[in-house]
């Protein structure tokens, strides 16, 4: 069995149980265009068929090649799909002085409030899709497109998502074009970064999984600039990946020392 038959397989065990266990059946997701959400969009059609509703949500901002490609994905893989666009949501809070960044994740909110609200419609679970890359990075938006109920992708790096979507033959319209949020006009998830993925993932690994040193890496040939910017937004966006932090005054305190799984039952 080759490495990504079992990881596509071990991916639909956890999406099935993690979602059964809570006593439901269904599960939503946003379908954006890009790859990271392809992928969780086909993994979880083969757990749940017709149990999993994707959701479209474009923007003015949205390119139609997104838009194209959310299509292609549905027809290829017989996919329901609905569109809810946030456009006017995000038109009537946007003003003039608003930065890209403040409407990127804007964009991320509202589509996240459009998310939640259409899963408590259908009785289902929101599946989130931010990889590993994305995690250790921050590269997120808080209440964006980081919240979800589980994510079967996030200890994926970016070029195993690429992986993955190949073996589970996700086209190539998605695959080959450059990776975008598709939060505002033109944007690229590598330009915004500043480097691409192959290398940020070769740093990150290294860092995270093989617990490299920051000297050992640039004594071995590593861009000194990369591996500066990859340690420091790893620990600069840690409260990205922690629930909210609560003050400790009794004697057992939410996330402190009453830390029950999230699926415990009496």
């Amino acid at each position: 069995m080759g490495k990504y038959e079992l990881v596509s397989r071990y991916l639909r065990e956890f999406l099935d149980q993690e979602v059964r266990k809570t006593g439901l059946k269904k599960v939503v997701l946003g379908l954006s265009g890009g790859i990271d959400s392809a992928v969780v969009a086909v993994l979880a059609h083969r757990a749940f068929g017709d149990d999993l509703l994707c959701i479209k949500m474009p923007s003015h901002y949205s390119s139609q090649n997104s838009l194209d490609d959310a299509d292609e994905l549905c027809e290829v893989f017989g996919l329901r799909s609905e569109t809810k666009s946030i456009e006017s949501m995000l038109r009537a809070y946007e003003s003039t002085d608003m930065t890209p960044l403040r409407i990127g994740n804007l964009s991320a909110r509202l589509r996240m409030v459009t998310l939640f609200d259409i899963s408590a419609r259908e009785g289902a679970l929101v599946l989130g899709t931010s990889n590993k890359s994305e995690l250790m990075l921050g590269y997120g938006t808080l209440y964006g497109d980081l919240a979800s109920a589980l994510n079967p992708i996030g200890d994926l790096y970016k070029t195993e998502v690429f992986e993955l979507a190949r073996y589970l033959g996700v086209p190539s319209s998605i695959i080959d074009k450059p990776p975008s949020a598709d939060l505002w006009a033109g944007q690229s998830d590598e330009t915004e970064i500043g480097f691409p993925y192959v290398d940020l993932d070769r740093v990150l690994k290294r860092y995270v999984e093989e617990r490299h040193t920051i000297e050992d890496m640039i004594a071995d040939g590593e861009n000194s600039q990369l591996v500066d910017m990859i340690v420091k937004r790893i620990y600069q966006n840690q409260f990205k990946r922690r629930m909210p932090v609560i003050a400790k005054l009794t004697s057992r305190t939410l996330n402190h020392d009453f830390n029950y799984p999230r699926d415990i039952t009496l």
